[in-house]
């Protein structure tokens, strides 16, 4: 089932008692689970998820259900805590993850899993990284912390490096040249890479990227406008199936802390690489 409804509060009342009533065909149980995974919206300003079932509503409040059966259904492996400075923490965000939720939910959201993991803290998400793909994201903590890394991202000065597996052996002036810039959705962009390894056996080229840019499915869409599409892509290129999924992945960040000053550089360890690459050889597993 998948449903949207705008309910307008006509009485005072608990909020799971409103929803019941304006939406007969869903039972209470079902209501609550999706109140408990971010379905129901508060419309106020800021707009808020509503999950407390007793939350006593006023009239003249709305809120706003949006519910499919098969993405409240969903689940997704956990997100692990690479490090925490208090006021910002790095995490893993496996693929499958949403880095934040929507009107449909957040409860596979990198977003919700911190803000459940810490309880008491406030969460601001700093960078998005695609669903399909995983890797390392920053979430702040304060909005001191908040403001002044949008401040070092928007000036460049956080540097994540990324390792993707694609489809083909690279031409020797392409590997030379090392980088990408056809522009996309109108605007220049820059994709820098180095060939790690060719894998005869796959027919694939394991690649470090460097993202000068960061315009919308930057990699993905430049690697498969040359040829290369990522593996296990599934919106961009062809004949790029992969039973591991997306091979796109945020594999070390590094930038000097805003609020400490100090040099941070934070790498995912081998058990976390992508399927098919170790680290330690630098070369695909075998």
């Amino acid at each position: 089932m998948k449903l949207s409804r705008r309910i307008e509060v006509q009485a005072a009342g608990q909020a799971i008692a409103i929803l019941a009533a304006a939406i007969p065909e869903l039972p209470k149980g079902r209501l609550k689970d999706a109140m408990n995974k971010g379905a129901v919206q508060l419309l106020t300003k800021p707009v808020k998820r509503l999950r407390r079932a007793q939350y006593a509503l006023q009239a003249g409040q709305v809120l706003q259900l949006h519910y499919d059966t098969d993405i409240l259904s969903r689940s997704c492996p956990a997100a692990s805590l690479i490090a925490d400075y208090r006021a910002y923490s790095i995490w893993f965000k496996p693929a499958g993850m949403l880095s934040q939720g929507n009107e449909w939910g957040d409860h596979l959201s990198m977003l919700r899993f911190a803000e459940q993991h810490f309880a008491n803290r406030p969460v601001f998400l700093l960078h998005r990284l695609d669903r399909e793909a995983s890797g390392l994201v920053l979430i702040a903590h304060t909005k001191a912390a908040a403001a002044a890394f949008s401040k070092l991202i928007a000036a460049h000065q956080l540097t994540k490096t990324y390792l993707v597996q694609v489809k083909g052996k690279l031409a020797a002036d392409f590997i030379a040249a090392g980088e990408i810039a056809v522009p996309l959705d109108g605007k220049a962009c820059l994709t820098r890479f180095k060939q790690l390894a060719y894998d005869a056996l796959t027919d694939t080229s394991w690649l470090e990227i460097d993202l000068i840019s960061g315009r919308k499915h930057q990699i993905r869409r430049h690697f498969s406008e040359v040829g290369h599409p990522v593996m296990g892509d599934p919106r961009y290129g062809e004949d790029n199936k992969n039973q591991s999924g997306l091979a796109l992945q945020a594999c070390a960040v590094a930038f000097k802390c805003p609020l400490l000053h100090h040099q941070r550089a934070i790498a995912l360890n081998n058990e976390l690489v992508l399927a098919g690459f170790s680290l330690v050889t630098g070369q695909p597993r075998t």
